[in-house]
């Protein structure tokens, strides 16, 4: 189902899906580049741009995947089936991207960096999904797990804000429903 929208902008939005089945053709790192670069103009308190990157492509996903192994429990140091199934899902997306921010100590600036952050993440997304590029966001348990942050290089206050996977859709998944706002708004007048 395509939601039809009104513009260009409201298309895009309506008909984003996140991606879990990718296909294995490789996503150009240039394009991903300038993708975030278009991503960047997310509005940002004081344009200080808390963001920072780390891309996953080709043998650098190793990385990603054994900091992924490595910060899961095994038993009698076997990696459990389950990890190593999620293993081999992660070595078969072309992309891994880790999208980091500083964690600045004032609930002020962390809340605005945040929403910095997340905003910069789905302007990706949008832009990313109109050249036919999926992806999804993940910020699973495993990512606060210190093993995993040391194994991909991210320092102490640092936050992860996302993992995202990143390819060719092999699948797209059918909308899921949406609370109507009339629901959820409240007007003061």
């Amino acid at each position: 189902m395509q939601y039809e929208g009104k513009n260009d902008v409201e298309r895009a939005i309506m008909n984003r899906r996140s991606i879990k089945a990718f296909k294995t053709d490789p996503v150009d790192i240039e394009e991903v580049i300038e993708l975030l670069n278009v991503a960047k103009w997310a509005p940002n308190h004081k344009l200080n741009e808390p963001w920072r990157f780390q891309l996953y492509a080709g043998e650098g996903k190793e990385t990603f995947v054994q900091a992924y192994m490595n910060s899961q429990p095994t038993v009698d140091g076997e990696v459990a089936e389950r990890v190593q199934k999620k293993a081999n899902y992660f070595k078969d997306i072309p992309l891994h991207l880790v999208v980091i921010m500083p964690e600045d100590p004032r609930q002020r600036r962390w809340d605005e960096d945040y929403g910095a952050v997340a905003t910069l993440i789905q302007n990706f997304q949008l832009a990313a999904w109109e050249r036919g590029i999926g992806m999804i966001w993940r910020s699973n348990d495993w990512i606060y797990a210190p093993v995993f942050r040391e194994g991909i290089g991210v320092q102490p206050g640092e936050k992860i804000v996302a993992t995202l996977m990143i390819g060719y859709p092999k699948h797209i998944p059918a909308p899921q429903p949406r609370t109507d706002i009339r629901e959820l708004l409240t007007i003061i007048d």
